[in-house]
């Protein structure tokens, strides 16, 4: 019985909730950024380029044989790879700096001057009546 109750206390605790909470909303937030760089940022990108695909780029090791297929380094699959992923992380750099950039603004917003102690007032009304007669 104490391993169940030990992961019901793992379970709900904020942390592992949080935790999971960050995950889905990370995978969910994947497939928008990914969107993005596919649907939104690479059709400009490949117009600008002519439509560059570096995916053809391989080096052949071994031929093509009657009994094995021809092996291959697929390093262009790898420089499209490593292009989307600087898309992407450029792209999610500029979400974090809009987002930071808002949580600055709203601390330099003045707050207000918290109210004195009740006792603090009624003092100073002693002070100023004193002063008065």
């Amino acid at each position: 019985m104490g391993i169940v109750k030990e992961f019901k206390e793992f379970a709900v605790k904020g942390n592992a909730v949080d935790m999971a909470v960050g995950i889905i909303v990370g995978a969910a937030f994947g497939g928008v950024v990914q969107s993005l760089v596919k649907d939104v940022i690479m059709p400009p990108i490949g117009k600008l380029t002519g439509g560059v695909d570096f995916s053809d780029l391989v080096v052949v090791l071994s031929e093509k044989t009657a009994d094995a297929d021809a092996v291959t380094l697929n390093y262009g699959v790898f420089i499209n790879a490593l292009i989307n992923f600087m898309i992407v992380a450029f792209a999610v750099f500029m979400l974090v700096k809009g987002i930071n950039t808002l949580k600055r603004k709203e601390e330099e917003k003045p707050k207000a001057p918290a109210k004195p102690a009740e006792d603090i007032v009624l003092l100073t009304e002693i002070r100023d009546a004193l002063k008065k007669a």
